[in-house]
């Protein structure tokens, strides 16, 4: 089967080249980091199977399977890091790809075109529901500060940070404690674009207002409420990816 594969992680893209590499019957002829030119090269030259990033940025990957239509309407695999989508969509690991192609496999040989297209139907109307559940959720997080136990909306948070046994919770220049772990925090604010920056660190990306770099490569944001986080430099490229996916014309 040619594959081609469609996400805006260059560490993604690799990791999904070098499962399929693995495979005999797998050929990558194609890897696009946005949309347009993905679609652009679909329409030219069907591929059997696609690995396709449910965000990628401005078009998202569900905008992009809408837009294909037999006769080039490939198989379609989903990728995604976030929990809230991989009941819908088939995600990528190194505990579940061979079951899952095993299930491509008999579609490809089994499954009329026809039946491809209800069955996409079928899957994006559940990614979209789920996208949406996940938006409208504004859980708040009980923290405390100055002997008091505050209820805060987890939108107004703009920097998570680990301290022992505690996160500390950074909210315009006020600063919270919650008795928790930080990816237990982090899985309370999936609801935000959260950006892990260091191994004891996220932002929300929706309070940087400010970039800079260092000398040695690395990102200090600066936040609304005016704390600064530093990037280290093992989440250097990370970090780097994250942000070329909201400048303006990148392809």
């Amino acid at each position: 089967m040619e594959v081609m594969i469609v996400d805006d992680e260059v560490v993604a893209r690799q990791t999904v080249r070098e499962c399929c590499e693995a495979e005999p019957d797998l050929a990558v002829t194609g890897e696009y980091a946005n949309a347009t030119t993905a679609l652009a090269a679909i329409r030219r030259h069907a591929p059997h199977l696609l690995f396709l990033d449910v965000q990628l940025g401005a078009t998202s990957g569900i905008d992009l399977a809408r837009a294909l239509a037999p006769p080039t309407l490939p198989l379609i695999v989903f990728v995604t890091a976030y929990d809230h989508y991989a009941r819908e969509a088939f995600e990528v690991s190194a505990v579940d790809y061979r079951a899952m192609l095993v299930r491509v496999r008999q579609r490809h040989t089994a499954q009329s075109v026809s039946e491809r297209e209800i069955q996409l139907a079928t899957l994006i109307s559940q990614l979209e529901r789920a996208s949406r559940t996940v938006q409208e959720a504004r859980p708040r997080l009980l923290a405390e500060a100055g002997g008091h136990h505050h209820m805060i909306d987890v939108a107004q948070i703009e920097m998570l940070e680990a301290d022992r046994n505690y996160v500390t919770l950074r909210v315009d220049d006020k600063t919270f404690h919650a008795r928790t772990t930080l990816q237990q925090a982090a899985e309370t604010m999936r609801s935000q674009p959260m950006l892990r920056i260091s191994r004891s660190c996220i932002v929300n990306i929706n309070h940087v207002c400010q970039v800079n770099r260092t000398l040695r490569g690395d990102f200090v944001l600066l936040l609304r409420g005016g704390t600064t986080a530093a990037s280290s430099q093992g989440y250097r490229d990370k970090v780097r990816a994250h942000l070329e996916k909201l400048t303006f014309g990148r392809n």
